[in-house]
C-alpha cells in the first residue's frame, strides 16, 4: 500500500502543473521560458537533495546502491528524456487546443501503459486492469469537460501534440520502474532529470537567464513547477512503480486529472459542471477499482480457508 501512495502522491504532483503552466502564459512567458525554468531549477534541487542524503546515508535494508555504473548513467539519462519530451509536447500543445482536450489527449497514456505492457511482457492484461480502464476512459471523458460539445475547431498539430506527449510519458512510467532498480530513487531520479535538462537545454537555450523573465515573475513559477514536475513525481515513481509494476502504475496516474480539475476550480476559478465533478469521482473509482478487487478476492480466500476448516471440525 506503501508504494501505490507513492505513486498517487507523484500523479497528484504532476495534476498541479497545468495550473502554474496557465499562469506563466498569461503572464506572457513562452514555452521555453516554462520548461526551461522548471527543468534547471529541478535539477539543481534534486542533485543538492542527492548530496545532502549521501552524506547521511545508511546501508539500505531493500539493497539499494548509491553506485551507479557508466552504462547505467546513459541508461537512466536516456529514460529521462522521455521526461523532457512530455513537459515539451504537452506545454506544447496547450498553445494549440483546448486544455480540456488536451488532457483527454496526455490520459491517452492509461491504454497506452497497458498495451505496452501486454506487448512487451508478452501477457494478456488481467479483468480487473481492463475494468479500471473502461471506467477510467468515461471518468476522463466526463471530468474534461470535452463532451459538453464546446470546444470549437481542433488543431491537428495540437492533437498530434498531445498523443505524443501521451506516448513519452507511457515510456517514462513503463522503464522508470525497469532502469537501474537497485540504485537508490534520489540518485536514479537525478541522472533522469540530468538528461531531460540536456535536451530541453538543446531544444529551448536558456534566454530566460539573461533576459530579465527571472526578475519578472517566472522565478517563482519555475520553482513551483520544478518541485511538482521535477523533483516529486520522478523521485516518488522511482520508490514506488518497482513494487507495483507498470500496469497498476499507469491506471493510478490517472489521478493526474481529478488533481488538475479540482486545482482550476479552487485556484484559477474555472467553472466546473456537474458532470465534470461526476468524471472525477467516476475516476477515482476506476484507479482504485484494481486495488478493491484485490482485496475482495483476498477476503474471499480468507473466507474460503475458515469455512473449509470449520467444516472440517
Amino acid at each position: 500500500m506503501k508504494y501505490i501512495l507513492f505513486v498517487l502522491a507523484g500523479a497528484c504532483s504532476f495534476g498541479l502543473l497545468a495550473t502554474f503552466v496557465k499562469k506563466a502564459y498569461a503572464a506572457g512567458f513562452s514555452v521555453g521560458d516554462v520548461v526551461g525554468s522548471q527543468n534547471l531549477f529541478g535539477v539543481i534541487m534534486l542533485w543538492s537533495l542527492l548530496l545532502v542524503s549521501a552524506k547521511s546515508a545508511k546501508p539500505s535494508a531493500a539493497g539499494h546502491t548509491f553506485k551507479v555504473t557508466i552504462r547505467q548513467v546513459i541508461s537512466l539519462m536516456a529514460v529521462g528524456t522521455t521526461t523532457g519530451l512530455t513537459g515539451m509536447l504537452y506545454y506544447a500543445a496547450l498553445q494549440h487546443i483546448s486544455a480540456s482536450f488536451a488532457i483527454i489527449l496526455l490520459f491517452q497514456f492509461t491504454w497506452m501503459g497497458i498495451l505496452l505492457e501486454a506487448v512487451v511482457e508478452r501477457k494478456r492484461p488481467s479483468k480487473d486492469k481492463i475494468i479500471s480502464l473502461v471506467i477510467l476512459f468515461a471518468g476522463i471523458s466526463m471530468a474534461s469537460g470535452y463532451l459538453n460539445g464546446g470546444q470549437g475547431e481542433v488543431s491537428w498539430i495540437g492533437m498530434t501534440l498531445g498523443l505524443l506527449a501521451a506516448a513519452a510519458y507511457t515510456l517514462f512510467i513503463w522503464f522508470s520502474g525497469k532502469t537501474a532498480v537497485q540504485v537508490v530513487p534520489i540518485k536514479r531520479s537525478a541522472i533522469m532529470l540530468s538528461g531531460s535538462f540536456i535536451l530541453v537545454m538543446i531544444v529551448f537555450p536558456p534566454n530566460f537567464l539573461i533576459n530579465g523573465s527571472l526578475h519578472e515573475g517566472l522565478l517563482p513559477l519555475g520553482l513551483l513547477l520544478a518541485v511538482f514536475g521535477i523533483v516529486i513525481p520522478p523521485l516518488f515513481y522511482a520508490i514506488g512503480v518497482p513494487h507495483i509494476g507498470g500496469g497498476l502504475a499507469t491506471i493510478l496516474s490517472a489521478a493526474e486529472l481529478p488533481t488538475a480539475v479540482m486545482m482550476s476550480y479552487v485556484v484559477l476559478h474555472e467553472y466546473v459542471n456537474w458532470m465534470q465533478w461526476a468524471g472525477v469521482g467516476i475516476t477515482m473509482l476506476g484507479i482504485a477499482q484494481p486495488e478493491l478487487m484485490k482485496r475482495m478476492t483476498r477476503n474471499s480466500e480468507i473466507t474460503k480457508k475458515i469455512r473449509g476448516v470449520t467444516k472440517w471440525k
